[in-house]
């Protein structure tokens, strides 16, 4: 799993080794560091009235309201990991599902799910348990395949699936091959300081007389024996690694040991199959895509931080004068479950789709992703599916600030076959400002093929758990500012299609003057060169180019069949 927060990189130096880790993808409370209450909703803002590259919404309902448009409810699904249904600004804007009686424990709509009163959690057990933590991709492929491909001489290749298959194989074979070889020097080379931080942890705490201190409280201690000065060292090692003398003793050593257990898991991958943590508790018959009606209807689940986040960009309550404004002002969030700690699996992924489509959803957003999708078909005809019925889907970039029109980031609109993508796509890439780091998200992943427009994605304040509210980065946060520009678009401008609304936003996108530069270097170029529109989404260009469209006729279908190579 990538839940696209951003994902904040440390350089760890030990002795004479280097290392890079990854933290938790969700990085909040950056914006109070700067000291900077203005950064919330900047987001929403124009940049000739207040100075911020935002999506120019004020100008949009001005321009609204000035023609008197009316509006409709739109559905718009959230893919996500879950939400917090007693959040102020969220409880109000929440899809309820018209042919559900809440907590009956009956399925009075008939469409296999019970209780589904606001959506639907493909990652829960009937017994009312959740899956919290779940194995990656790549791992799940390895062992799967290993034994028909590893030793095999014919292979076959005869459909586009079985084609598929075995090309997942070999990138997987090559990729975990040489993560585990990595992994296995990282492990050795921070096994001394690993086994060595409990004991100077408990040394210094109880020295410097409390349980959490900061490097700058280490620094200013003076150690009278070897052994403290052993213990300081060790612990300095890891606040100087981490170049966070302000953070607490705590949390460093969570990361660390986090980050340390994760590459010890990496080493063995090739060794010592995952744990079928979802199979444990979902217990469908995951090969069967036919048994679909699996899941509960807790959508809290374990990790709602991220989906609470995004459903509160698209729809936070505009009317009760609390907490933030969503980007829609007459729209219903549908939360569909499939996202835990770890990779999503494909059929959940395909199911929630369907689900969402077929409860009358009109916007999809999803703001996750993996490198791996051995039933990629399953997704293709949910999303083939999703197009038939005017479904649009709108798909975060990703965070590792490389290029997708040559690294995979699944789901992608290109199907297996190689000669289509679909036409009611988009994939958006994160956008900034001047001041908080530069127009286009350091961290954001581009491509002039693969990606379709950049919106607002760094310091993006919505609500979290508790009726709370924090900021987040990431093209998770970007994502659902295009899916709230679509959606509100459909609210007014009921008549366009999903490929009409695809068109509106990349058609109406902002191309900045001035020069980016190309996430994960010093390059300087222009957007055009990292995605198709070569701008960024303003929803008042948006409703004013809808506002010329009179039929379905009436704009170039600018996305058909195309060759994923070109």
């Amino acid at each position: 799993m990538k839940l696209f927060c951003k994902q904040v990189l440390w350089g760890l130096m030990l002795g004479c080794f280097s290392l890079t880790v990854r933290a938790q993808e969700v990085s909040v409370g950056s914006a109070r560091e700067l000291g900077d209450d203005s950064l919330k909703g900047w987001h929403l803002l124009d940049k000739q009235k207040d100075g911020f590259n935002g999506i120019s919404l004020g100008q949009a309902y001005q321009e609204l309201q000035k023609t008197g448009k009316k509006h409709n409810t739109v559905v718009v699904a959230v893919i996500d990991s879950g939400i917090d249904t007693t959040h102020e600004d969220l409880k109000t804007v929440l899809w309820t599902n018209p042919g559900e009686i809440p907590g009956n424990g009956i399925d009075d709509d008939h469409d296999g799910y019970v209780d589904d009163v606001h959506g639907w959690n493909f990652l829960g057990g009937k017994d009312g348990r959740n899956v919290v933590k779940d194995s990656y991709e790549g791992a799940r492929i390895y062992h799967q395949l290993k034994a028909k491909y590893a030793d095999s001489t014919a292979i076959d290749t005869t459909t586009d699936e079985k084609k598929w298959e075995y090309q997942e194989w070999v990138k997987v074979k090559s990729r975990l091959e040489a993560d585990a070889a990595n992994a296995s020097m990282t492990v050795l080379a921070l096994k001394h300081l690993y086994q060595n931080i409990p004991t100077a942890d408990s040394v210094m705490r109880e020295t410097l007389g409390k349980q959490e201190y900061t490097g700058n409280d280490l620094q200013a201690y003076a150690p009278t024996t070897a052994g403290l000065s052993r213990a300081k060292n060790v612990m300095m090692a890891l606040f100087k690694g981490f170049d966070e003398m302000n953070a607490l003793n705590k949390t460093l050593i969570q990361n660390f040991n986090d980050y340390y257990e994760g590459q010890s898991e990496k080493a063995d991958e090739l060794d010592k199959a995952p744990e079928d943590y979802r199979g444990e508790v979902v217990k469908d018959n995951y090969a069967d895509f036919n048994d679909r009606y699996y899941g509960n209807n807790d959508l809290m689940g374990n990790a709602i931080f991220h989906g609470t986040h995004v459903a509160g960009i698209i729809a936070a309550d505009r009317t009760n004068h609390i907490g933030i404004d969503g980007i829609c002002d007459d729209v219903k969030i549908m939360m569909v479950r499939v996202v835990d700690d770890g990779d999503e699996h494909d059929k959940d992924i395909a199911l929630g789709i369907r689900y969402a489509v077929d409860h009358g959803a009109k916007v999809i957003n999803m703001s996750f992703g993996k490198s791996f999708s051995p039933q990629k078909a399953w997704v293709d005809e949910a999303v083939k599916y999703a197009a038939s019925k005017d479904v649009l889907l709108v798909h975060a970039a990703g965070n590792d600030h490389e290029n997708v029109d040559s690294t995979d980031n699944f789901p992608t609109p290109d199907y297996i076959d190689g000669n289509e993508t679909a036409p009611n796509w988009i994939t958006v890439g994160a956008s900034g400002d001047d001041r908080i780091g530069g127009l286009v998200a350091g961290f954001s992943n581009y491509g002039k093929r693969s990606v379709n427009v950049f919106a607002p994605g760094v310091k993006i304040y919505s609500t979290v758990l508790n009726n709370g509210y924090d900021f987040a980065d990431g093209t998770s946060m970007a994502s659902p500012v295009v899916a709230g520009v679509a959606a509100l678009i459909r609210e007014y401008f009921p008549s366009l299609n999903a490929e009409q609304v695809k068109y509106v936003i990349e058609k109406s996108a902002i191309a900045p003057a001035e020069q980016v530069t190309i996430p994960g270097t010093e390059t300087q170029t222009s957007l055009s060169e990292l995605c198709t529109s070569g701008g960024i989404v303003n929803a008042y260009a948006a409703i004013k180019l809808a506002e010329t469209l009179k039929g379905e006729n009436k704009i170039p279908r600018t996305h058909i069949k195309r060759n994923k190579k070109d």
